[in-house]
């Protein structure tokens, strides 16, 4: 299980936030997660301070959020997110949240962000690179096309994802076959709503998830609560056989059919407003309730 980012950054105050980091830590979990842009940056800001003398016991990764812009923003931004990190080099570096058709050819453009990926590794302030998404399973395979040696794709994984959309049928088998470690993320689809709907337990949705053959499952854990009651369920976790995991994956097809549980597949409700802005959206305030 990894400790997710965006979420920290919503944790009631720095001081919850370093000790939901901290615990977590003693408790096993070492994949931290983060973006340039979480929370305006509080995200990395919190983790960095939480992490002081504790470096060296994570997995530390955070993503770049040029959307479409030139390297140099790429560069600019990786400072950045050192600087608020508190350290010199990240152990995984991801481009962000790959959702608009038009990414990979923007990503991949001369200049792009993808050199520099590939500079910031050759001058070892990056161990891994990686890239994300969550819009729709095509993209991902369109940022596969390019053979490009990504280390790392995080993606959405979950009960509804399994039959709508799906990146575990089309993604996963592509990734475990190039030998890319797949990292997971909206095991709860996102905000949660179908646990609250009594769908599915949380246990069911974690353990779902955690039982696909993925690197990491990012969860995430704004609240000591949250972090105690998934430390439970990872302690105990023991993987789903085949047979249940069908059974979830039937019992949630018929919600899954229509994108109600994971919306930012069929919205643009969870798209950050900087991709938003770059790609000529309005930013999310702007947008009629």
């Amino acid at each position: 299980m990894g400790l997710g980012g965006a979420h920290l950054g919503n944790a009631s105050s720095q001081e919850e936030a370093t000790r939901i980091v901290q615990e977590a830590i003693d408790a096993g979990i070492t994949f931290m997660d983060n973006a340039w842009e979480y929370n305006n940056h509080r995200s990395e800001e919190w983790m960095g301070k939480a992490l002081a003398g504790r470096r060296d016991q994570v997995f530390l990764m955070t993503k770049v959020c040029t959307h479409g812009r030139d390297g140099s923003v790429a560069m600019q931004q990786l400072e950045e997110s050192l600087r608020r990190l508190k350290t010199d080099y990240l152990d995984l570096w991801q481009i962000h949240e790959v959702v608009y058709d038009n990414d990979p050819e923007l990503i991949f453009r001369q200049n792009g962000v993808i050199e520099a990926i590939e500079r910031a590794k050759r001058e070892g302030k990056v161990r891994f690179v990686g890239f994300t998404g969550h819009k729709n399973p095509a993209i991902h395979l369109k940022m596969l096309a390019y053979d490009f040696p990504f280390d790392t794709c995080q993606l959405p994984l979950n009960c509804f994802d399994a039959t709508f959309s799906s990146f575990e049928q089309q993604v996963l088998p592509e990734l475990n076959r190039r030998g890319i470690a797949p990292i997971g993320m909206k095991s709860l689809s996102g905000n949660g709503q179908a646990i609250k709907n009594g769908i599915l337990t949380v246990e069911e949705a974690l353990g779902y998830a955690m039982s696909l053959p993925v690197a990491t499952t990012v969860s995430g854990i704004p609240s000591l609560d949250v972090l105690r009651q998934n430390l439970a369920i990872a302690r105990g976790f023991q993987p789903m056989n085949p047979e249940h995991s069908q059974a979830l994956r039937d019992k949630c097809a018929v919600y899954a059919a229509d994108g109600r549980f994971e919306l930012f597949k069929t919205s643009k409700k969870y798209d950050a407003d900087i991709g938003r802005i770059q790609h000529g959206f309005p930013p999310q305030a702007e947008m009629p309730s």
